[in-house]
């Protein structure tokens, strides 16, 4: 089954079988924090649970890993319990649109061992465009023990990405758009430009013109200049952008994918660390 489903199988899925689904709410805005939560208590998806980017799918306290980093797992482990997620359970995940906070969480869920985690095609604009139920009634789940069982393979940390950009052991893409990429603009980072050696696949990319997540063969043409037998590690500005490409990459059929969740802010962290802002 793929991991992008459609808004009437999500239907049918809550109609048929709603005690052994979770959805999950992931909607944010960079710009206002609360924008998100908002929306979700003004209105989401039938049984769908709010998470929020800054307070569950990161550790904004932790002192290093960049502008998002990755949460603490236990405590993230027992959040992914409480509201209901054990192994036997499928999650379904949604944004306001195909955007990059839905994909951060299926990141996270497939890194830590769970195979059935699915992103709704559209998000939230799809649902209410087709006309589906909408509530603000909040979901009382029974809570699941989730025992993780991380794809450490799955991530690459700063010691990692520089031994492999030395070695040239690896493939460094960036999923900024292409200004941010150059060092036209940089809205959020001291410095800008990108890692050195670092090449261009713009994240919203792996959408066709309508904004629904392209086919496996289109997605393929999209990368048709990386190889399949290189290491890929995929990077962005804090780790959230980047995980569409990941999942992009492996529908694609990659296999030796990893993310970078630390990403270029965690890079200008170090001030010994070169930033390039030519086309690689």
């Amino acid at each position: 089954m793929s991991v992008v489903v459609s808004d009437k199988w999500l239907e049918q899925r809550l109609e048929n079988d709603p005690e052994n689904i979770v959805v999950v709410d992931t909607r944010f805005e960079l710009t206002d924090a609360d924008a998100g939560r908002k929306a979700y208590l003004q209105g989401h998806i039938p049984q769908a649970v709010y998470l929020d980017l800054n307070k569950d799918l990161s550790d904004k306290a932790a002192k290093h890993g960049g502008s998002h980093p990755l949460p603490d797992m236990e405590m993230f482990t027992a959040k992914i319990g409480n509201i209901g997620i054990d192994h036997e359970t499928t999650v379904v995940i949604y944004d306001q649109q195909n955007d990059m906070f839905a994909a951060r969480l299926w990141w996270l869920l497939q890194y830590m061992g769970h195979e059935d985690v699915h992103l709704l095609d559209g998000g939230f604009e799809q649902w209410v465009k087709a006309g589906h139920e909408v509530t603000t009634e909040v979901p009382a789940l029974k809570a699941k023990e989730f025992k993780p069982v991380f794809r450490e393979n799955d991530v690459a940390h700063i010691e990692e990405v520089t031994e492999k950009l030395g070695h040239q052991s690896a493939t460094l893409i960036d999923s900024r758009s292409r200004d941010r990429y150059l060092g036209k603009t940089e809205p959020l980072y001291i410095k800008a430009g990108h890692i050195p050696g670092a090449k261009n696949f713009f994240w919203k990319n792996v959408f066709d013109k309508n904004g629904k997540w392209k086919s496996a063969a289109e997605l393929e043409k999209n990368f048709d200049s990386l190889s399949k037998d290189d290491v890929i590690i995929v990077s962005c500005g804090s780790g959230v952008s980047a995980c569409p490409n990941v999942l992009a990459l492996k529908s694609a059929g990659f296999e030796n994918v990893k993310l970078y969740p630390g990403s270029f802010s965690d890079w200008i962290s170090y001030d010994e660390n070169e930033v390039e802002t030519k086309e690689e």
